[in-house]
């Protein structure tokens, strides 16, 4: 069924890669739109956009935001039509169809992404952003004079993408299991299903758990049956799941930030014309504002349904997160991956700690 889902949606994509312009990549609609002041004399652009997020997801619903900001701010003249849920595939197959400007854009985790990103590994050093409040991690993603987020910019540039932002607010993947999880000693022989990250992998295994990748769509059912005893996402997509229902234990681990990012094609945003680059630019950094200011009330809030639903919360302090860091296959670990993107992790972790000393 799975299978048959994503041929179907990618004969959908194929289907409306056909409609598209042929000097643009761009879908033109019939219909007549008058359009904002400063976009009347633009023709009337369509973008398609498509994500595998969670029903409910906090990417979701920041893609959602920056399609409404794009349509008001241009008048209808520059729309998104989006494709929630896995529709077009998952996230490996929706950047595959990128490559071909079949669909425009997408909304992610930046896990999935690093495969086609792969300087987005840094973000995955473990623990890295546990220190850090919200303010200091958007200046470092976003900001314009940010020398992180520049030759971040410049990675996405290789894989023929173009960067809009990074949605986050030191909100964290969390873990599920069920079993104690309250000292470092509770993860050791823990079978837990993770992405299919090789850095996220490799860290579960530096602190002696037996980590797994499996499709999302496989995930309940192996938690069901044991075949894996744990796993690891952010609150909202663990009530999404309905996780809950078969897993006692949420250890706040707080190992990976929970950050979606949001690209473009370079080739459709380079056929945009300059007014709509800017409308998309300010919906994504509107959209951003206002999820920033949600999104530490949607983990509190999934949070308080998860214990609800009878999940035993597990804190740790400090020490915990020190005895992690000190472990020296988790240094090894640092290590290795700040190599695999030319230093960009320790660049990473030197602007967290100067941005964070900004008055």
């Amino acid at each position: 069924m799975k299978k048959t889902g994503v041929i179907m949606g990618t004969l959908l994509a194929a289907g409306m890669a056909l409609s598209l312009s042929a000097c643009g990549g761009k879908l033109f609609q019939e219909e007549t739109v008058a359009g904002a002041p400063g976009f009347e004399h633009l023709d009337q652009v369509v973008l398609i956009g498509a994500d595998a997020n969670a029903k409910g997801a906090a990417g979701q619903i920041f893609f959602q935001k920056v399609a409404e900001n794009v349509d008001r701010i241009t008048g209808g003249k520059l729309t998104l039509d989006l494709f929630h849920n896995g529709e077009l595939g998952n996230d490996e197959e929706i950047f595959r169809q990128m490559r071909f400007n079949d669909i425009h854009l997408t909304v992610s985790q930046t896990a999935p992404a690093v495969s086609f990103v792969p300087a987005l590994a840094a973000l995955d050093l473990p623990m890295a952003f546990a220190k850090y409040d919200g303010d200091t991690i958007d200046a470092v993603f976003n900001g314009k004079d940010s020398e992180f987020h520049r030759k971040l910019s410049e990675s996405y540039e290789k894989s023929g993408l173009h960067l809009l932002g990074i949605m986050q607010n030191a909100t964290y993947r969390l873990t599920t299991a069920n079993r104690d999880l309250s000292t470092l000693k509770d993860f050791k022989g823990l079978q837990i299903r993770t992405m299919g990250n090789s850095n996220h992998m490799a860290f579960w295994t530096a602190i002696g758990a037996e980590p797994t990748p499996l499709a999302w769509s496989e995930v309940y059912f192996a938690l069901q049956s044991g075949t894996v005893d744990a796993q690891e996402n952010a609150a909202d997509t663990i009530v999404g799941a309905n996780l809950y229902e078969i897993q006692k234990v949420l250890a706040c681990t707080n190992h990976i930030l929970y950050a979606n990012q949001i690209c473009i094609t370079q080739k459709a945003y380079e056929e945009l014309a300059p007014e709509y680059r800017q409308a998309l630019e300010q919906a994504v950094d509107e959209a951003n504002a206002d999820m920033r200011r949600m999104l530490l009330e949607i983990d509190e809030t999934n949070r308080k349904t998860l214990e609800e639903h009878g999940m035993r919360i597990i804190t740790y302090d400090e020490a915990f997160f020190d005895e992690v860091l000190a472990l020296d296959s988790v240094k090894q670990l640092y290590k290795e991956i700040d190599a695999s993107v030319d230093g960009l992790g320790s660049i990473l972790q030197d602007s967290l700690e100067t941005e964070s000393k900004r008055e």
